[in-house]
């Protein structure tokens, strides 16, 4: 398209879908109005929550699935296009001003005029993007091979009450050395890694209606209070307001969310 911004409506009506792996030049932002996104590639695996927008740079060979009924819009931006907008693949937080941007952006022709209120609204559209701050919801991968079986093992078994000491045995290693090399390729613990996999897990599972106690259960809980405290403590509220206040189905409610025409 000979556009540098281009703004789609790419709404999705199926419980689930999924983009096998693949690679643009032009980076893209994929803006969650209902349903959970998923984004995969070498590094890590990043989660989109509705009211959040996934952002990927160009090039990057990515894989996308969507958990639930989704609704979302598309940005694609050539790269250099402006400054300051984000090098690595991230979950931002969407304003008020940056959504309502994003859905006026959708309805421009292909060909829009490059000078007038259609590239001014483009160029603000750009600035609130850039200034959009970045959400926790990103679950970082090792390259490190004894630690892939450690997060492919956790990956499988979400449940599983091993401890850290017993997971490094099972993958070669002392639990010492093994603490070290995941702080230093994932930035994390043993015990916040597995939190955060909890959360990514959690939120797409309840996007599909699933109740919290279903998925405490699924996730080795012993109590529906236990796992909402984990999550509490990850993103500073209980799931069901975490969900609800971005647009998503709440304790109790079905999931079943009928999509604006």
């Amino acid at each position: 398209m000979a556009r540098q911004v281009i703004a789609l409506n790419a709404s999705s009506v199926g419980s689930d879908w999924e983009h096998a792996p693949h690679r643009h030049r032009k980076a893209q932002l994929i803006y969650s109005v209902r349903g959970v996104l998923n984004c995969e590639v070498d590094a890590g695996v990043w989660i989109v929550p509705p009211q959040c927008a996934l952002w990927i740079p160009g090039d990057l060979l990515h894989a996308v699935r969507g958990s639930g009924q989704t609704e979302c819009y598309c940005l694609f931006v050539e790269p250099d296009t402006v400054v300051g907008l984000p090098a690595v693949c991230c979950t931002l937080a969407v304003s008020p001003l940056l959504r309502e941007l994003l859905f006026k952006a959708s309805g421009f022709e292909a060909l829009y005029a490059e000078h007038g209120p259609q590239a001014r609204l483009i160029a603000t559209l750009l600035d609130e993007l850039c200034a959009a701050p970045v959400e926790d919801l990103h679950l970082p991968l090792p390259s490190d091979r004894r630690l892939r079986q450690l997060t492919q093992g956790l990956l499988a078994h979400p449940a599983s009450k091993l401890s850290g000491a017993q997971w490094a045995r099972r993958i070669g290693m002392s639990e010492r050395s093994m603490s070290r090399l995941l702080l230093q390729e994932v930035g994390m613990s043993f015990g916040r890694w597995r939190r955060q996999l909890h959360v990514i897990l959690s939120l797409q599972r309840l996007a599909r209606g699933e109740s919290v106690q279903t998925v405490a259960l699924e996730l080795g809980y012993e109590s529906a209070s236990g796992f909402v405290t984990m999550f509490r403590k990850a993103m500073g509220k209980p799931p069901a307001r975490y969900l609800l206040e971005r647009g998503g189905p709440g304790e109790g409610e079905t999931g079943r969310i009928m999509l604006a025409p």
